[in-house]
C-alpha cells in the first residue's frame, strides 16, 4: 500500500495538471460513472491529501471525491503533449483537461462524499506528518495510554494518519525504540522525536518521490558498500534487509508479522533494555 508520501506527490500533481481548470471527467470501467458525470465540466478547485486518502473538490459542488487506493491502486498521469492514451485495464475515472491527463486504477474507494461524510472521515484519522495543521499531541494521547505495541500504533491511521510498513520500521530504527515496547511505555520526549524525524523523512519522500532513511554516515560512498538493490527503491537501515547485517551494528536484521505486516528490525539497536526518555 502506498504511504503517505506518494498520496500528498498525488495530490500536488492533480493540483499543478487540473487546479482552476475545467476538466473531462469519466468512468471508463463504469463503477463510478455517476459521480463522474456529476463532475464532468466542472473547474477543478483543489485536491488535498489527509494521510493515505485524497480529496478532490471541484466548483459549484459542495460533495467531494474521495480516493483510497488500498493495496492495489494507483495512478498514472500523462502531459497534454501527448497522445491520449487508450483506456487499458480497469480505469475506475479518468480525469482529462489542459494540463494533460490522469487515470485511476483499482482503488478501494473512489466516491463522492458530503461535508458531513468528508467531516466523519477525518474524524476517524490521526494526525499526519505532511500537514501544516498536524497536531502530534492527538497521537500522543492515544499512545501514552495503550498497551499495543508501538509497532503496531504507528500503522494505525487512527493514531497517525499515512504512515506506512517502510516508515514505521525505519523511524524505529533510527530512535532505537524496540518495536513491541507498549505506547505507554514510550516517553514523551521519544515520541516528539519520532513525530519530528517523520515530518522529515516524509517532506523529503515527497520531494523526491522515494524512501530514504539512511544517515549520511551509513550511505553507500561512505560505508564503502553497494547501494540497495531493491524495487522500492531508497536506502533504508532495516526494511525488506532480513538476515543482513545492520550497517550499524552487523547484527542480521529480523522479522516477523506484525499487526499483518511484516515489520523489520535490529535485535541489538533496538533491544529490549533500551530506555526511552
Amino acid at each position: 500500500m502506498p504511504e503517505g508520501h506518494t498520496l500528498h506527490r498525488v495530490a500536488a500533481d492533480l493540483r499543478r495538471r487540473f487546479a482552476g481548470r475545467v476538466v473531462e471527467s469519466s468512468s471508463p470501467q463504469g463503477r463510478f460513472a455517476q459521480g463522474a458525470a456529476r463532475v464532468d465540466g466542472r473547474v477543478l478547485t483543489d485536491a488535498e491529501a489527509w494521510g493515505k486518502h485524497v480529496l478532490v473538490t471541484f466548483d459549484g459542488l459542495d460533495d467531494v471525491v474521495h480516493v483510497h487506493l488500498g493495496l492495489f491502486g494507483g495512478w498514472a498521469f500523462a502531459d497534454a503533449s501527448d497522445e491520449v492514451p487508450p483506456v487499458v485495464g480497469q480505469v475506475r475515472w479518468r480525469l482529462r483537461g489542459p494540463g494533460g491527463l490522469a487515470d485511476l486504477r483499482g482503488p478501494t474507494a473512489c466516491e463522492l462524499l458530503s461535508p458531513p461524510q468528508v467531516d466523519a472521515l477525518l474524524a476517524r484519522l490521526g494526525p499526519d506528518p505532511l500537514r501544516a495543521d498536524a497536531d502530534p499531541d492527538r497521537a500522543w494521547q492515544r499512545i501514552s495510554r495503550s498497551r499495543a505495541s508501538i509497532a503496531t500504533l504507528l500503522m494505525d491511521q487512527a493514531v497517525v494518519a499515512g504512515v506506512g510498513n517502510v516508515y514505521r520500521a525505519e523511524v524505529l530504527f533510527r530512535h532505537q525504540v524496540p518495536p513491541d515496547r507498549a505506547g505507554r511505555d514510550i516517553g514523551r520526549a521519544t515520541w516528539d522525536a519520532i513525530w519530528a524525524d517523520l515530518v522529515v523523512l516524509m517532506r523529503e519522500g515527497v520531494r523526491t518521490g522515494t524512501i530514504d532513511t539512511v544517515r549520511p554516515e551509513h550511505d553507500p560512498e561512505a560505508m564503502g558498500r553497494p547501494p540497495r538493490d531493491d524495487d522500492h527503491g531508497g536506502e533504508v537501515y532495516v526494511y525488506r534487509r532480513t538476515g543482513r547485517p545492520c550497517h550499524v551494528c552487523g547484527t542480521a536484521v529480523t522479522t516477523e508479522v506484525v499487526g499483518g505486516r511484516n515489520l523489520f528490525w535490529c535485535p541489538r539497536c533496538q533491544s529490549a533494555d533500551r530506555l526511552t526518555p
